[in-house]
């Protein structure tokens, strides 16, 4: 009988010394992923601003042409991004202010849908004003967004291309 107890107390024992050890294990394990996830490369609000700009220009230029495709790939890579500055940046002022903007988008994204290059047109200018709203009111008020002048890239046709005839269409044709 007093070898079956001691036999239990080390057994006993030894198994608390497993569960430390795997314990241990375990917190080193996490520990290591807390430091790689603490490296991992996270876009700045920078980034996503300058890729918003991209996508803003090249909005204007794809509704221009009545491209509503183009248009409809564009404004839900803003709001994409939008989303992705909620998620990554929520820590910053001006994350938490963003949400004044969905309803431009909201404007926008409508006219593009319904194809209709007046209310396009209108929605833009009040998503471009919203923006510069927002950076006032985030105390970037020097970073003023315009209507864009130039196409941002040579190397993409924002007119629509009709293969059937080879002509371009646009409203400028």
């Amino acid at each position: 009988m007093k070898y079956l107890k001691i036999m239990i107390l080390a057994l006993g024992l030894a198994g608390c010394n497993t569960k430390k050890e795997a314990t241990l294990h375990l917190q080193k394990q996490v520990d290591s992923l807390e430091k790689k996830l603490a490296n991992t490369y996270k876009p700045g609000f920078g980034e996503f601003m300058s890729s918003i700009q991209v996508h803003h220009n090249k909005l204007w230029f794809a509704g221009l042409h009545q491209n509503w495709d183009l248009a409809d790939f564009e404004i839900h890579e803003i709001m994409e991004n939008i989303d992705d500055i909620q998620k990554f940046q929520k820590e910053r002022k001006e994350s938490q202010m963003i949400d004044m903007i969905r309803p431009s988008l909201d404007s926008v994204n409508a006219a593009i849908r319904n194809k209709n290059q007046v209310q396009f047109n209108s929605s833009y200018h009040i998503l471009t004003n919203t923006c510069n709203s927002c950076h006032r009111a985030t105390g970037f008020a020097f970073n003023i967004v315009k209507t864009p002048e130039t196409v941002p890239f040579s190397n993409q046709e924002f007119t629509l291309h009709h293969p059937a005839t080879g002509t371009n269409s646009s409203r400028h044709d």
